[in-house]
């Protein structure tokens, strides 16, 4: 089978497209994994009365609850925010390969 050499651009830029998508999948895991831990944190902090301890460095210091919160929900923010830009990111990627696949279906099957 012969194929055209734009053809075989398509199916490099194609595998390309999905090594893209495979880190995105990486890094999409690494903040829910952040958001997950941060919520958890959050809870923590809501079900205690007391001031509480955050790691800073290779050390521990006191601070009080609503610094911590305060701290903690603008993290989690950061993270949401970065997880949407992910998210229309991998979805922009999806559907460039998912038009380039069917163009090199089309033209594989000729």
């Amino acid at each position: 089978m012969d194929v055209s050499k734009e053809t075989e651009k398509d199916i490099a830029q194609l595998q390309l497209l999905e090594q893209n998508l495979q880190n995105f999948l990486a890094q999409k895991q690494t903040f829910q994994t952040q958001l997950l831990k941060i919520d958890n944190a959050l809870k923590e902090l809501n079900s205690t009365k007391e001031d509480s301890y955050k790691i800073v460095g290779n050390i521990m210091i006191k601070d009080k609850k609503e610094n911590l919160i305060k701290d903690l929900q603008s993290k989690k923010e950061i993270v949401e925010l970065r997880l949407k830009t992910l998210d229309k990111q991998e979805t922009k990627i999806k559907d460039k390969a998912e038009e380039l696949q069917k163009k090199v279906v089309k033209e594989l099957e000729k």
